[in-house]
Formats: C-alpha cells, sequence, structure tokens
C-alpha cells in the first residue's frame, strides 16, 4: 500500500479546510481544535513534500500544489459520498427536516403544511425557525428555505442552491388605516408609524424612500423596530402603520383583505428564494418530495397574488 494513503485522516481535513479556506472552519466542521487541523495540515505537508497553504489575510489560500490536491480529494470523498447513498438512501417514508426565517415558517409554511401531510402521511416533518444561517450538516438539517438579495450565492459550503422565485417588497398597511388616512401620493406614508426590522439589510425604508420619491423622510420621527417580519405583520395588521413585506408574506392577507398596498411601487430589492440542501443526502428522495410540493404551493401563491392586484387589492 502507497503509504501516502496513510494520510486519509489528514486528507479529509485538508478537503474541508480548502474548500472553506480556513481552518477555523474547517475545525467546526469536522468537529475538532483548529490547532489540531493546523497540525494536521503540517503532517500532511511533510508528508507530500510540497507546501499546501498559504495565508492571505484570514483566508488560508491554496498553492498550485494545493489546488491540484483539493480537486483529486474533493472529487474522491465526493465518490465516496454517492457509494454510500447507493446502498444507503434512504425510503421516502421517514422524518425531514426544515429549517426557514421565524416569518416565513409561521406566515406561509406554517398554513399550509397540514395540506402536505394530507398529500404524504407517511413524511414526519420537523421545521426549525431561524433568522440566522443555520449549518445544515451539523445542525442534522435537510433542507433550507433561504432568502437571498445579493446577486452571486455562495455555494463553498458544498450544498445545492435551487432557485425558486423571487419575492418583491412592497409598504403594506391595513385597510382601517388606508380608510382612516385615504392615502394619495407616497410622501402620505410619513403620517404614519412606520415598523422596521432591526437588521433590515438592503431592504430598508431609506431606499424605498428614494424609489418613490418621497421627501423629507430623514425628518421621520414615529420608527418601530422589531426583531423579525411576522412581528411587523402582526403590528400592521392591527393597524399600527406601514411595513415593507415580501410577496411571500402578505399575499394571503392582500387576498383576504386583510391588508392593502396603497401604492404599487416595489422596493428596487427584491428577495430571491432558494432551496438549499446536501447533492449526498440519504434522504435525497423524500427532498425531492418536499420540494416538488413547494413548488407547486409556490405557483399556486403566485397565481392568487396575481388575481389580487388585478382584482384591485394592490
Amino acid at each position: 500500500m502507497d503509504k501516502r494513503l496513510k494520510q486519509l485522516n489528514n486528507l479529509r481535513s485538508f478537503e474541508s479546510a480548502a474548500r472553506h479556506q480556513s481552518y477555523s472552519k474547517a475545525a467546526e466542521e469536522l468537529f475538532v481544535t483548529q490547532a489540531a487541523v493546523s497540525q494536521q495540515m503540517r503532517q500532511l505537508e511533510a508528508a507530500m513534500g510540497s507546501q499546501l497553504f498559504v495565508r492571505n489575510g484570514r483566508k488560508m489560500q491554496l498553492t498550485e500544489s494545493g489546488e491540484k490536491l483539493y480537486i483529486a480529494t474533493h472529487k474522491a470523498f465526493d465518490t465516496l459520498l454517492k457509494g454510500f447513498n447507493s446502498i444507503q438512501t434512504e425510503d421516502v417514508a421517514g422524518t425531514l427536516t426544515i429549517t426557514s426565517t421565524q416569518a416565513f415558517t409561521s406566515l406561509w409554511l406554517m398554513p399550509r403544511l397540514y395540506k402536505f401531510s394530507i398529500k404524504h402521511p407517511e413524511i414526519k416533518v420537523k421545521v426549525v425557525s431561524s433568522n440566522g444561517l443555520e449549518d445544515l450538516r451539523r445542525g442534522h438539517i435537510d433542507l433550507a428555505i433561504r432568502f437571498i438579495t445579493n446577486k452571486e450565492v455562495d455555494t463553498s459550503d458544498d450544498m445545492t442552491y435551487e432557485f425558486i422565485a423571487e419575492d418583491h417588497v412592497y409598504p403594506a398597511c391595513s385597510p382601517q388605516l388606508m380608510k382612516e388616512y385615504n392615502f394619495k401620493e407616497p410622501q402620505d406614508v410619513l403620517k404614519c408609524w412606520l415598523v422596521s426590522l432591526e437588521n433590515q439589510g438592503s431592504i430598508d425604508w431609506r431606499t424605498w424612500f428614494k424609489e418613490a420619491g418621497v421627501e423629507n423622510y430623514q425628518c421621520h420621527k414615529k420608527w418601530t423596530e422589531v426583531s423579525s417580519g411576522d412581528m411587523a405583520l402582526s403590528a400592521v395588521l392591527s393597524g399600527h402603520g406601514f411595513t415593507l413585506a415580501s410577496q411571500a408574506l402578505f399575499s394571503q392577507y392582500v387576498i383576504t383583505g386583510q391588508l392593502v398596498i396603497p401604492f404599487n411601487i416595489k422596493h428596487p430589492i427584491s428577495f430571491k428564494r432558494y432551496f438549499v440542501f446536501d447533492p449526498n443526502s440519504a434522504k435525497k428522495e423524500r427532498v425531492n418530495v418536499f420540494t416538488t410540493w413547494l413548488k407547486e404551493e409556490t405557483l399556486q401563491d403566485e397565481k392568487s397574488t396575481l388575481e389580487a392586484i388585478n382584482y384591485g387589492s394592490l
């Protein structure tokens, strides 16, 4: 046996460190210390007789030799996983753990999940809501539904990112508030309380104000800050001003007449909705069943929202 094959454990750490360009992230993924990964890389470099990494700021950048070894190890471990799954693939029946934001799970997914359970009673679904990006492997999560505003998708975690839909964002309020203030132009939103997220990112009120031509918004004093989109919608459903909401969250309330969109002016930045999953998961068939159902529900939701728009709900 080639003595270099004794380096298999070190090669596993190398593949992770090379994929993340980080010893610390590799340590987190492999449940070891950063010092252990660093030592393994020194051992591997000694065995290979070649330097594999150079430090570039906070990143561990691959050398030319490192690049060649990474391509080989990544392909080899991927082949192993496919081999494992060919004999260990689970049946459709069983458990499926899903994660998404608190707002999406409570306002979009949970009101529809009963339909999936009726259609597929053999699949037991566990839903984990989180406003952070959960590590699917460490959290034993089978599917994530994520919302991304950046043009580029970071696939450094070696997961599959499947684009599903684009969610546009509008200011929403209750019909009672609309009747009370009789809004005529975007400038009129400054008459009311405005609800914003504490971590609003690029989809913020300031950007929408500029898009809509609202002036003197810097002087607005009536602000309420919340930690999640479902809290924001709960506030405006009761008549507490406006919030910026995506179609996925407000559509059911617009269709039932509980919310209105007085100004048909989209925020210039939208959410891109993705399915994220491990392409080598043993639960791939179960994931496929669930994502197929989610796509059907998404299309139906878009159709219903379009009908609401055509009937003047927006």
